[in-house]
Protein backbone atom coordinates (compact mmCIF):
# COMPACT_ATOMS: atom_id res chain seq x y z
CA UNK A 1 0.00 0.00 0.00
CA UNK A 2 1.28 3.93 -0.73
CA UNK A 3 2.53 5.02 2.22
CA UNK A 4 -0.44 8.18 2.40
CA UNK A 5 1.36 10.43 4.34
CA UNK A 6 3.52 11.94 1.42
CA UNK A 7 0.47 12.88 -0.49
CA UNK A 8 -1.00 16.10 -0.13
CA UNK A 9 -4.46 15.29 -1.76
CA UNK A 10 -6.82 12.53 -2.76
CA UNK A 11 -5.54 13.41 -6.72
CA UNK A 12 -2.21 12.91 -5.72
CA UNK A 13 -2.37 9.41 -4.29
CA UNK A 14 -4.61 8.10 -6.63
CA UNK A 15 -2.12 8.93 -9.37
CA UNK A 16 0.64 7.73 -7.79
CA UNK A 17 -1.42 4.48 -8.09
CA UNK A 18 -2.10 4.36 -11.08
CA UNK A 19 1.66 4.83 -11.73
CA UNK A 20 2.60 2.37 -9.63
CA UNK A 21 0.73 -0.66 -10.50
CA UNK A 22 -0.13 0.33 -14.33
CA UNK A 23 -1.03 -3.37 -14.96
CA UNK A 24 -2.56 -4.66 -12.61
CA UNK A 25 -6.38 -4.83 -12.60
CA UNK A 26 -8.04 -2.25 -10.83
CA UNK A 27 -11.69 -2.54 -12.12
CA UNK A 28 -14.54 -4.80 -13.19
CA UNK A 29 -18.02 -4.39 -13.27
CA UNK A 30 -20.46 -7.09 -13.26
CA UNK A 31 -23.97 -7.19 -14.17
CA UNK A 32 -25.59 -10.84 -13.12
CA UNK A 33 -24.19 -12.96 -15.08
CA UNK A 34 -22.13 -11.48 -17.63
CA UNK A 35 -19.35 -8.77 -17.28
CA UNK A 36 -19.42 -5.25 -18.60
CA UNK A 37 -16.10 -4.38 -18.22
CA UNK A 38 -12.44 -4.67 -16.83
CA UNK A 39 -9.57 -2.09 -16.74
CA UNK A 40 -5.69 -2.24 -15.70
CA UNK A 41 -4.88 1.18 -13.66
CA UNK A 42 -2.98 2.32 -17.01
CA UNK A 43 -6.27 1.70 -19.07
CA UNK A 44 -8.22 3.80 -16.11
CA UNK A 45 -6.09 6.80 -16.41
CA UNK A 46 -5.94 6.43 -20.60
CA UNK A 47 -10.14 6.99 -19.96
CA UNK A 48 -10.09 9.41 -17.21
CA UNK A 49 -7.69 12.17 -18.54
CA UNK A 50 -9.49 12.72 -21.46
CA UNK A 51 -12.26 13.41 -19.17
CA UNK A 52 -10.68 15.07 -16.62
CA UNK A 53 -9.11 17.54 -19.62
CA UNK A 54 -12.71 18.49 -20.73
CA UNK A 55 -13.61 19.01 -17.64
CA UNK A 56 -11.22 21.54 -17.76
CA UNK A 57 -11.52 23.17 -20.72
CA UNK A 58 -16.01 23.30 -19.70
CA UNK A 59 -14.39 25.48 -16.57
CA UNK A 60 -13.97 23.29 -13.85
CA UNK A 61 -11.21 24.61 -11.76
CA UNK A 62 -9.46 24.13 -8.33
CA UNK A 63 -12.27 23.88 -5.71
CA UNK A 64 -15.08 24.07 -9.08
CA UNK A 65 -17.46 21.51 -6.97
CA UNK A 66 -18.65 18.65 -9.34
CA UNK A 67 -21.71 16.05 -8.47
CA UNK A 68 -22.29 12.48 -9.57
CA UNK A 69 -24.90 10.90 -9.54
CA UNK A 70 -25.50 7.11 -10.57
CA UNK A 71 -25.38 3.78 -9.93
CA UNK A 72 -22.58 1.66 -8.51
CA UNK A 73 -20.47 1.06 -12.10
CA UNK A 74 -17.03 2.02 -13.64
CA UNK A 75 -17.98 5.59 -14.86
CA UNK A 76 -18.35 6.70 -10.93
CA UNK A 77 -14.71 6.06 -10.09
CA UNK A 78 -13.73 6.96 -13.27
CA UNK A 79 -15.66 10.31 -13.38
CA UNK A 80 -14.35 11.13 -9.55
CA UNK A 81 -10.65 10.82 -10.64
CA UNK A 82 -10.74 13.28 -12.87
CA UNK A 83 -12.72 15.55 -10.93
CA UNK A 84 -9.69 15.10 -8.14
CA UNK A 85 -7.19 15.39 -11.01
CA UNK A 86 -8.20 18.73 -11.97
CA UNK A 87 -8.54 20.10 -8.35
CA UNK A 88 -12.29 19.99 -8.35
CA UNK A 89 -14.56 19.34 -5.15
CA UNK A 90 -16.44 16.28 -5.30
CA UNK A 91 -19.84 15.95 -4.41
CA UNK A 92 -21.64 12.28 -4.30
CA UNK A 93 -24.98 12.40 -4.68
CA UNK A 94 -27.68 9.26 -3.49
CA UNK A 95 -28.73 8.30 -6.97
CA UNK A 96 -32.06 6.21 -4.19
CA UNK A 97 -33.31 9.65 -3.35
CA UNK A 98 -35.81 11.12 -5.20
CA UNK A 99 -35.28 13.99 -8.21
CA UNK A 100 -36.70 16.61 -5.85
CA UNK A 101 -34.37 16.31 -3.36
CA UNK A 102 -31.51 15.90 -6.01
CA UNK A 103 -32.39 19.25 -7.21
CA UNK A 104 -32.57 20.54 -3.83
CA UNK A 105 -28.86 19.04 -3.16
CA UNK A 106 -27.48 20.69 -6.44
CA UNK A 107 -28.40 23.93 -5.34
CA UNK A 108 -27.57 23.54 -1.98
CA UNK A 109 -24.11 22.73 -2.81
CA UNK A 110 -23.73 25.06 -6.00
CA UNK A 111 -22.56 22.11 -7.88
CA UNK A 112 -21.21 23.76 -11.46
CA UNK A 113 -20.76 20.51 -13.30
CA UNK A 114 -23.08 16.82 -13.14
CA UNK A 115 -22.28 13.58 -14.16
CA UNK A 116 -25.12 11.67 -14.02
CA UNK A 117 -27.12 8.61 -15.51
CA UNK A 118 -29.05 9.34 -18.31
CA UNK A 119 -32.43 8.06 -16.49
CA UNK A 120 -31.66 9.63 -13.52
CA UNK A 121 -31.56 12.77 -14.85
CA UNK A 122 -34.10 12.65 -17.30
CA UNK A 123 -35.89 12.60 -14.02
CA UNK A 124 -34.36 15.79 -12.80
CA UNK A 125 -35.56 17.30 -15.74
CA UNK A 126 -38.96 16.63 -15.78
CA UNK A 127 -39.14 18.48 -12.17
CA UNK A 128 -41.41 21.42 -11.70
CA UNK A 129 -38.14 23.31 -10.85
CA UNK A 130 -35.81 22.42 -13.44
CA UNK A 131 -35.15 25.97 -14.67
CA UNK A 132 -33.56 27.01 -11.46
CA UNK A 133 -30.56 24.33 -11.24
CA UNK A 134 -27.28 26.64 -12.09
CA UNK A 135 -25.36 23.45 -13.05
CA UNK A 136 -22.67 24.74 -16.14
CA UNK A 137 -22.63 21.46 -17.51
CA UNK A 138 -24.25 18.06 -17.06
CA UNK A 139 -22.50 14.73 -18.61
CA UNK A 140 -24.94 11.85 -18.80
CA UNK A 141 -24.31 7.93 -19.16
CA UNK A 142 -26.28 4.77 -20.54
CA UNK A 143 -28.21 7.74 -22.90
CA UNK A 144 -30.33 5.62 -25.47
CA UNK A 145 -29.63 6.90 -29.19
CA UNK A 146 -31.26 9.81 -30.18
CA UNK A 147 -32.75 10.47 -26.32
CA UNK A 148 -34.03 14.22 -25.47
CA UNK A 149 -30.85 15.08 -23.38
CA UNK A 150 -32.38 18.46 -22.03
CA UNK A 151 -29.00 20.05 -22.46
CA UNK A 152 -26.64 17.68 -21.53
CA UNK A 153 -23.76 16.41 -23.02
CA UNK A 154 -22.90 12.28 -23.80
CA UNK A 155 -20.10 10.65 -21.53
CA UNK A 156 -18.67 9.42 -25.28
CA UNK A 157 -18.48 12.76 -26.41
CA UNK A 158 -17.89 15.26 -23.77
CA UNK A 159 -14.63 13.10 -23.23
CA UNK A 160 -13.95 12.86 -26.88
CA UNK A 161 -14.09 17.07 -27.02
CA UNK A 162 -10.86 18.21 -25.34
CA UNK A 163 -8.50 20.28 -27.08
CA UNK A 164 -5.46 19.61 -25.05
CA UNK A 165 -3.65 17.46 -22.43
CA UNK A 166 -5.44 17.68 -18.84
CA UNK A 167 -3.40 19.29 -16.43
CA UNK A 168 -3.33 17.73 -12.96
CA UNK A 169 -3.38 20.58 -10.64
CA UNK A 170 -2.37 19.95 -7.12
CA UNK A 171 -4.69 20.12 -3.94
CA UNK A 172 -3.41 21.07 0.25
CA UNK A 173 -4.49 18.48 2.62
CA UNK A 174 -6.23 21.59 4.12
CA UNK A 175 -8.52 21.97 1.04
CA UNK A 176 -11.72 20.40 0.87
CA UNK A 177 -11.72 17.56 -0.88
CA UNK A 178 -15.97 16.53 -0.89
CA UNK A 179 -18.76 17.60 0.13
CA UNK A 180 -21.18 14.20 1.60
CA UNK A 181 -24.75 14.74 1.80
CA UNK A 182 -25.93 12.59 5.04
CA UNK A 183 -28.32 9.35 3.78
CA UNK A 184 -31.35 11.16 5.67
CA UNK A 185 -31.01 14.93 4.28
CA UNK A 186 -34.25 16.06 2.77
CA UNK A 187 -36.05 19.48 4.46
CA UNK A 188 -32.72 20.87 6.12
CA UNK A 189 -29.85 19.66 3.99
CA UNK A 190 -26.50 18.36 5.85
CA UNK A 191 -23.72 18.47 3.55
CA UNK A 192 -20.26 17.23 5.75
CA UNK A 193 -17.16 19.51 4.35
CA UNK A 194 -14.28 16.65 3.99
CA UNK A 195 -10.79 17.71 3.37
CA UNK A 196 -8.08 15.89 1.80
CA UNK A 197 -6.46 15.19 4.77
CA UNK A 198 -9.27 14.00 6.68
CA UNK A 199 -9.38 10.96 3.86
CA UNK A 200 -6.01 10.20 3.75
CA UNK A 201 -6.02 10.14 7.71
CA UNK A 202 -8.80 7.68 7.45
CA UNK A 203 -7.25 5.52 4.59
CA UNK A 204 -4.00 5.31 6.99
CA UNK A 205 -6.24 4.49 10.21
CA UNK A 206 -8.01 1.67 8.57
CA UNK A 207 -5.82 0.35 6.74
CA UNK A 208 -3.33 -1.98 9.36
CA UNK A 209 -7.52 -3.75 9.83
CA UNK A 210 -7.84 -3.69 6.28
CA UNK A 211 -5.06 -3.79 4.04
CA UNK A 212 -4.88 -4.40 0.36
CA UNK A 213 -1.85 -5.27 -2.13
CA UNK A 214 -1.90 -6.21 -5.47
CA UNK A 215 -4.69 -8.46 -6.42
CA UNK A 216 -6.72 -8.46 -3.62
CA UNK A 217 -10.36 -7.81 -4.51
CA UNK A 218 -13.15 -5.81 -2.74
CA UNK A 219 -16.81 -6.66 -4.16
CA UNK A 220 -18.86 -3.51 -4.12
CA UNK A 221 -22.50 -3.53 -3.46
CA UNK A 222 -22.99 -0.56 -1.52
CA UNK A 223 -23.56 2.75 -3.30
CA UNK A 224 -20.27 3.88 -3.73
CA UNK A 225 -21.42 7.50 -2.65
CA UNK A 226 -22.09 5.84 0.95
CA UNK A 227 -19.12 6.84 3.10
CA UNK A 228 -18.66 3.18 3.45
CA UNK A 229 -17.77 2.26 -0.18
CA UNK A 230 -16.05 5.24 -0.72
CA UNK A 231 -13.20 4.46 1.46
CA UNK A 232 -13.41 0.97 1.15
CA UNK A 233 -14.67 0.33 -2.47
CA UNK A 234 -12.42 3.16 -3.96
CA UNK A 235 -9.37 4.80 -1.94
CA UNK A 236 -8.35 1.86 -0.18
CA UNK A 237 -7.99 -0.23 -2.70
CA UNK A 238 -6.61 1.48 -5.43
CA UNK A 239 -4.01 3.37 -2.84
CA UNK A 240 -2.98 -0.47 -2.27
CA UNK A 241 -3.25 -1.87 -5.84
CA UNK A 242 -6.17 -3.91 -5.05
CA UNK A 243 -9.43 -4.68 -7.60
CA UNK A 244 -12.58 -3.43 -7.11
CA UNK A 245 -15.15 -5.14 -8.57
CA UNK A 246 -18.73 -3.71 -9.30
CA UNK A 247 -21.91 -5.64 -8.74
CA UNK A 248 -25.07 -4.05 -10.59
CA UNK A 249 -27.23 -5.99 -8.77
CA UNK A 250 -28.00 -7.15 -4.90
CA UNK A 251 -29.92 -10.85 -6.19
CA UNK A 252 -28.16 -12.86 -3.67
CA UNK A 253 -27.49 -15.68 -5.86
CA UNK A 254 -25.39 -13.26 -7.87
CA UNK A 255 -23.57 -12.02 -5.07
CA UNK A 256 -22.93 -15.47 -4.01
CA UNK A 257 -21.44 -15.98 -7.57
CA UNK A 258 -19.42 -12.97 -7.25
CA UNK A 259 -17.42 -14.46 -4.45
CA UNK A 260 -16.53 -17.82 -6.25
CA UNK A 261 -15.88 -15.91 -9.93
CA UNK A 262 -13.56 -13.42 -8.39
CA UNK A 263 -11.85 -14.56 -5.47
CA UNK A 264 -13.08 -11.60 -3.32
CA UNK A 265 -11.20 -10.73 -0.17
CA UNK A 266 -13.46 -8.08 1.37
CA UNK A 267 -16.76 -6.56 1.23
CA UNK A 268 -18.32 -4.01 3.33
CA UNK A 269 -22.24 -4.86 4.11
CA UNK A 270 -24.86 -2.87 5.33
CA UNK A 271 -27.22 -5.35 8.60
CA UNK A 272 -30.30 -5.64 6.02
CA UNK A 273 -27.51 -7.67 3.14
CA UNK A 274 -25.45 -9.91 6.45
CA UNK A 275 -28.84 -11.07 7.52
CA UNK A 276 -29.88 -11.62 3.93
CA UNK A 277 -26.59 -13.91 3.79
CA UNK A 278 -27.51 -15.47 7.53
CA UNK A 279 -31.09 -16.37 6.12
CA UNK A 280 -29.47 -18.10 2.59
CA UNK A 281 -26.71 -20.31 4.56
CA UNK A 282 -29.63 -21.03 7.39
CA UNK A 283 -31.91 -22.29 4.46
CA UNK A 284 -28.69 -24.25 2.83
CA UNK A 285 -28.34 -25.70 6.73
CA UNK A 286 -31.90 -26.87 7.05
CA UNK A 287 -31.91 -28.45 3.53
CA UNK A 288 -29.28 -31.15 4.81
CA UNK A 289 -29.70 -34.33 5.53
CA UNK A 290 -29.87 -35.58 9.20
CA UNK A 291 -26.15 -36.79 9.48
CA UNK A 292 -24.79 -34.38 7.39
CA UNK A 293 -26.35 -31.51 9.65
CA UNK A 294 -25.16 -33.19 13.02
CA UNK A 295 -21.49 -33.35 11.42
CA UNK A 296 -21.47 -29.82 10.31
CA UNK A 297 -22.76 -29.08 14.06
CA UNK A 298 -19.64 -30.38 15.38
CA UNK A 299 -17.59 -28.69 13.09
CA UNK A 300 -19.32 -25.33 13.65
CA UNK A 301 -18.69 -26.06 17.16
CA UNK A 302 -15.08 -27.22 16.95
CA UNK A 303 -14.08 -24.02 15.25
CA UNK A 304 -15.68 -22.04 17.28
CA UNK A 305 -13.90 -23.19 20.35
CA UNK A 306 -10.49 -23.04 18.35
CA UNK A 307 -11.07 -19.51 16.95
CA UNK A 308 -12.24 -17.62 20.22
CA UNK A 309 -9.73 -15.32 20.98
CA UNK A 310 -9.02 -14.65 17.41
CA UNK A 311 -9.78 -15.46 13.85
CA UNK A 312 -7.92 -18.58 12.33
CA UNK A 313 -8.35 -18.62 8.25
CA UNK A 314 -6.35 -21.74 7.46
CA UNK A 315 -7.79 -23.09 9.74
CA UNK A 316 -11.49 -22.53 9.65
CA UNK A 317 -11.01 -23.32 5.81
CA UNK A 318 -10.23 -26.60 6.77
CA UNK A 319 -12.63 -27.55 9.53
CA UNK A 320 -15.88 -26.01 7.00
CA UNK A 321 -14.28 -26.48 3.49
CA UNK A 322 -17.89 -26.28 2.00
CA UNK A 323 -19.26 -23.35 3.31
CA UNK A 324 -15.58 -21.01 2.29
CA UNK A 325 -15.67 -22.49 -1.22
CA UNK A 326 -19.25 -21.22 -1.59
CA UNK A 327 -17.33 -17.86 -0.73
CA UNK A 328 -14.65 -18.57 -3.19
CA UNK A 329 -11.97 -19.89 -0.65
CA UNK A 330 -10.55 -16.02 -0.54
CA UNK A 331 -12.37 -14.18 1.64
CA UNK A 332 -10.51 -12.29 4.64
CA UNK A 333 -13.09 -10.28 5.96
CA UNK A 334 -16.62 -9.02 5.64
CA UNK A 335 -17.03 -5.23 7.31
CA UNK A 336 -20.38 -4.62 8.40
CA UNK A 337 -21.29 -1.32 9.06
CA UNK A 338 -23.52 2.08 8.96
CA UNK A 339 -25.65 0.74 11.56
CA UNK A 340 -25.68 -1.55 14.35
CA UNK A 341 -25.40 -5.18 14.14
CA UNK A 342 -26.87 -7.57 16.73
CA UNK A 343 -24.56 -9.48 18.11
CA UNK A 344 -26.20 -12.78 17.02
CA UNK A 345 -25.48 -12.09 13.84
CA UNK A 346 -22.02 -11.55 13.59
CA UNK A 347 -21.55 -14.57 16.11
CA UNK A 348 -23.09 -17.07 13.52
CA UNK A 349 -20.64 -15.86 11.04
CA UNK A 350 -17.24 -16.21 13.22
CA UNK A 351 -18.60 -19.88 14.51
CA UNK A 352 -18.18 -20.42 10.55
CA UNK A 353 -14.76 -19.00 10.64
CA UNK A 354 -16.19 -15.41 8.41
CA UNK A 355 -14.27 -12.46 10.10
CA UNK A 356 -16.93 -10.27 10.78
CA UNK A 357 -15.08 -6.18 11.69
CA UNK A 358 -18.38 -4.47 12.94
CA UNK A 359 -17.89 -0.92 12.99
CA UNK A 360 -19.14 2.27 14.43
CA UNK A 361 -18.92 5.48 12.57
CA UNK A 362 -20.48 8.52 10.80
CA UNK A 363 -19.74 10.83 7.68
CA UNK A 364 -18.97 13.44 10.16
CA UNK A 365 -16.23 11.64 11.05
CA UNK A 366 -14.91 10.09 7.42
CA UNK A 367 -16.65 7.08 7.85
CA UNK A 368 -15.08 4.88 10.62
CA UNK A 369 -14.30 5.65 14.37
CA UNK A 370 -14.18 1.92 15.78
CA UNK A 371 -13.64 -1.40 13.97
CA UNK A 372 -14.00 -4.66 15.78
CA UNK A 373 -11.07 -6.71 14.69
CA UNK A 374 -12.16 -10.10 17.13
CA UNK A 375 -8.78 -9.84 19.02
CA UNK A 376 -10.75 -11.14 21.15
CA UNK A 377 -13.83 -11.76 19.42
CA UNK A 378 -16.21 -9.48 21.41
CA UNK A 379 -20.10 -9.20 19.46
CA UNK A 380 -21.42 -7.27 22.42
CA UNK A 381 -19.40 -3.76 21.16
CA UNK A 382 -18.39 -1.99 18.04
CA UNK A 383 -14.93 -2.48 18.77
CA UNK A 384 -11.91 -0.05 19.48
CA UNK A 385 -10.31 3.42 18.49
CA UNK A 386 -9.26 3.29 15.03
CA UNK A 387 -5.85 4.56 14.84
CA UNK A 388 -5.42 8.38 15.67
CA UNK A 389 -9.02 8.40 17.00
CA UNK A 390 -9.76 9.82 20.88
CA UNK A 391 -13.76 8.92 22.26
CA UNK A 392 -15.22 10.67 25.13
CA UNK A 393 -17.69 9.52 26.89
CA UNK A 394 -19.43 13.06 27.96
CA UNK A 395 -21.69 13.31 31.39
CA UNK A 396 -21.59 9.18 31.89
CA UNK A 397 -24.79 8.37 34.32
CA UNK A 398 -25.52 5.00 35.35
CA UNK A 399 -23.33 2.07 34.21
CA UNK A 400 -20.82 5.15 32.94
CA UNK A 401 -23.26 5.57 29.81
CA UNK A 402 -23.34 9.20 28.36
CA UNK A 403 -22.79 10.94 24.99
CA UNK A 404 -19.87 9.78 22.78
CA UNK A 405 -17.77 12.56 21.44
CA UNK A 406 -15.25 11.90 19.20
CA UNK A 407 -11.91 14.10 18.11
CA UNK A 408 -9.69 12.72 15.35
CA UNK A 409 -7.99 14.31 11.81
CA UNK A 410 -10.41 12.69 10.17
CA UNK A 411 -13.30 15.00 11.60
CA UNK A 412 -15.35 17.15 9.05
CA UNK A 413 -13.98 20.34 8.59
CA UNK A 414 -18.26 21.86 9.12
CA UNK A 415 -21.46 21.79 7.82
CA UNK A 416 -22.11 23.40 3.96
CA UNK A 417 -23.31 26.74 4.46
CA UNK A 418 -24.77 25.74 8.50
CA UNK A 419 -22.42 27.50 10.94
CA UNK A 420 -25.51 26.74 13.67
CA UNK A 421 -25.37 23.48 13.32
CA UNK A 422 -21.88 23.26 13.05
CA UNK A 423 -21.31 24.84 16.01
CA UNK A 424 -23.57 22.48 17.80
CA UNK A 425 -22.25 19.60 16.38
CA UNK A 426 -18.41 20.23 16.70
CA UNK A 427 -17.11 21.63 20.42
CA UNK A 428 -13.89 22.32 21.01
CA UNK A 429 -12.55 20.46 18.73
CA UNK A 430 -14.69 17.61 19.87
CA UNK A 431 -17.29 15.68 17.30
CA UNK A 432 -20.82 15.08 19.54
CA UNK A 433 -22.32 11.79 17.98
CA UNK A 434 -25.50 12.05 19.51
CA UNK A 435 -24.64 8.07 20.46
CA UNK A 436 -25.04 6.79 23.43
CA UNK A 437 -22.77 4.70 24.82
CA UNK A 438 -19.69 3.35 27.45
CA UNK A 439 -15.88 2.58 27.00
CA UNK A 440 -15.08 -0.84 28.65
CA UNK A 441 -11.47 -1.18 30.48
CA UNK A 442 -10.34 -2.96 27.06
CA UNK A 443 -11.47 0.40 25.05
CA UNK A 444 -14.06 -1.30 23.65
CA UNK A 445 -17.07 0.73 23.17
CA UNK A 446 -20.19 -0.42 23.79
CA UNK A 447 -23.41 1.24 22.11
CA UNK A 448 -26.72 2.12 23.87
CA UNK A 449 -29.22 3.90 22.21
CA UNK A 450 -29.89 7.39 20.37
CA UNK A 451 -29.60 11.06 22.62
CA UNK A 452 -30.66 12.68 19.15
CA UNK A 453 -33.73 13.08 17.27
CA UNK A 454 -32.90 10.45 14.81
CA UNK A 455 -32.81 6.84 13.60
CA UNK A 456 -30.69 4.50 11.38
CA UNK A 457 -32.15 1.77 9.38
CA UNK A 458 -30.37 -1.56 8.51
CA UNK A 459 -29.69 0.12 5.09
CA UNK A 460 -27.59 2.34 7.10
CA UNK A 461 -29.44 5.52 6.07
CA UNK A 462 -29.76 7.63 8.53
CA UNK A 463 -33.55 9.43 8.66
CA UNK A 464 -34.43 12.81 10.50
CA UNK A 465 -37.71 12.96 11.51
CA UNK A 466 -37.83 16.97 10.55
CA UNK A 467 -37.03 15.55 7.23
CA UNK A 468 -39.99 13.57 6.92
CA UNK A 469 -42.60 16.42 8.29
CA UNK A 470 -43.09 17.50 4.74
CA UNK A 471 -44.92 14.49 3.83
CA UNK A 472 -47.89 15.53 6.14
CA UNK A 473 -48.21 19.12 5.62
CA UNK A 474 -51.51 20.35 5.52
CA UNK A 475 -53.43 17.79 7.13
CA UNK A 476 -56.44 18.63 9.00
CA UNK A 477 -54.83 19.16 12.41
CA UNK A 478 -53.89 22.11 14.36
CA UNK A 479 -50.03 20.88 14.41
CA UNK A 480 -47.56 17.83 14.28
CA UNK A 481 -44.26 16.86 14.69
CA UNK A 482 -42.24 14.08 13.91
CA UNK A 483 -40.10 11.71 16.43
CA UNK A 484 -37.73 9.15 16.78
CA UNK A 485 -39.55 6.45 18.85
CA UNK A 486 -36.23 6.06 21.21
CA UNK A 487 -35.76 9.69 21.45
CA UNK A 488 -39.45 9.83 23.06
CA UNK A 489 -38.95 6.82 25.30
CA UNK A 490 -34.88 6.07 25.77
CA UNK A 491 -34.92 1.92 25.05
CA UNK A 492 -31.47 1.27 25.24
CA UNK A 493 -31.13 -0.26 21.93
CA UNK A 494 -29.64 0.33 18.60
CA UNK A 495 -31.99 -1.93 16.75
CA UNK A 496 -36.06 -1.78 15.51
CA UNK A 497 -35.48 1.51 15.47
CA UNK A 498 -39.09 3.42 14.37
CA UNK A 499 -40.72 6.99 13.92
CA UNK A 500 -43.78 8.42 15.16
CA UNK A 501 -45.93 11.16 13.63
CA UNK A 502 -47.48 13.55 16.84
CA UNK A 503 -50.61 14.96 16.29
CA UNK A 504 -52.78 17.88 17.89
CA UNK A 505 -56.12 18.34 16.60
CA UNK A 506 -57.49 21.71 16.04
CA UNK A 507 -60.05 22.48 19.46
CA UNK A 508 -62.95 20.36 19.48
CA UNK A 509 -62.14 18.23 16.72
CA UNK A 510 -61.33 14.14 17.23
CA UNK A 511 -59.59 11.69 15.61
CA UNK A 512 -61.40 9.68 13.33
CA UNK A 513 -61.11 7.10 10.64
CA UNK A 514 -60.61 9.76 8.16
CA UNK A 515 -57.72 11.09 10.05
CA UNK A 516 -56.29 7.90 10.20
CA UNK A 517 -56.34 7.03 6.45
CA UNK A 518 -55.00 10.04 5.90
CA UNK A 519 -52.27 9.38 7.64
CA UNK A 520 -51.57 6.23 6.19
CA UNK A 521 -51.66 7.74 2.40
CA UNK A 522 -49.26 10.18 3.06
CA UNK A 523 -47.09 7.78 5.00
CA UNK A 524 -47.45 5.34 1.56
CA UNK A 525 -46.03 8.07 -0.68
CA UNK A 526 -43.02 8.32 1.66
CA UNK A 527 -40.05 5.47 0.47
CA UNK A 528 -40.09 2.43 2.60
CA UNK A 529 -37.25 3.88 4.99
CA UNK A 530 -39.03 7.17 6.02
CA UNK A 531 -42.23 5.84 6.88
CA UNK A 532 -43.43 6.59 10.07
CA UNK A 533 -44.62 3.56 12.06
CA UNK A 534 -47.59 5.17 13.95
CA UNK A 535 -49.11 7.98 15.61
CA UNK A 536 -49.92 9.89 18.74
CA UNK A 537 -53.05 12.24 19.49
CA UNK A 538 -51.15 14.99 21.81
CA UNK A 539 -54.15 16.70 23.63
CA UNK A 540 -51.88 19.99 24.39
CA UNK A 541 -50.59 23.19 22.71
CA UNK A 542 -47.25 22.34 21.23
CA UNK A 543 -44.30 24.63 22.98
CA UNK A 544 -42.94 26.98 20.45
CA UNK A 545 -39.98 29.43 20.05
CA UNK A 546 -40.88 33.14 19.74
CA UNK A 547 -40.23 32.57 15.89
CA UNK A 548 -42.87 30.25 16.43
CA UNK A 549 -40.82 27.18 15.67
CA UNK A 550 -41.50 23.87 17.52
CA UNK A 551 -39.57 23.48 20.89
CA UNK A 552 -38.82 19.87 19.80
CA UNK A 553 -36.95 18.91 22.92
CA UNK A 554 -39.52 20.28 25.14
CA UNK A 555 -42.28 18.35 23.42
CA UNK A 556 -40.19 14.89 23.74
CA UNK A 557 -39.64 15.85 27.69
CA UNK A 558 -43.59 16.67 28.13
CA UNK A 559 -44.48 13.12 25.84
CA UNK A 560 -42.17 11.05 27.54
CA UNK A 561 -43.43 12.28 31.06
CA UNK A 562 -47.49 12.22 30.12
CA UNK A 563 -48.02 9.07 28.14
CA UNK A 564 -45.67 5.43 27.13
CA UNK A 565 -45.26 3.86 23.71
CA UNK A 566 -47.79 1.93 24.34
CA UNK A 567 -50.15 4.94 23.69
CA UNK A 568 -49.12 5.13 19.69
CA UNK A 569 -51.92 3.69 17.21
CA UNK A 570 -49.73 1.53 14.95
CA UNK A 571 -50.25 2.28 10.70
Amino acid sequence: MLDLAQYHSLGEALQAALDRWPEQICLIEADRERENARFTYRQFKEIALPLSAAMQEAGLSPGTRAAILMTNQSKWLISAYAVFFSGGVLVPLDYKLPAEDHQKLLAHSEAEFLVAEYHLWRAISKEKNFGQIAVRAVIVTDAPPNADLAGAQRWEDFGRGATLAAKFVPRERKDTASIVYSSGTGGRPKGCVLTHDNYLEQAAAVAPVFPFWPGARYLSIIPTNHAIDFMGGFIMPFTGGGTVVHLRTLRPEFIREAFTRYGIAYMAVVPLILKSLQRGLNEKFDALPTRKRRVLNVLIAVNRSLTRNKPRLGLSRRLLKDIHAAFGGKLQALLVGGAFTEPATIEFFHDLGIPIYNGYGCTEACTAITINDQRPFRPDTVGGAVRGMEIRILSPGEGGVGEVAVRSKTVMSHYLNDPEMTVETIVDGWLITGDLGRLDRSGHLQLFGRKKNMIVTEEGKNIYPEDIENAFDGMAVKEYCVFAANYLWPARTMVGEQLVLVVHLEPGKEATAALAEEISQRNRRLLNYKRVSGYLVWERDFPLTASLKIKRGELAAQIREAVDGESVISL
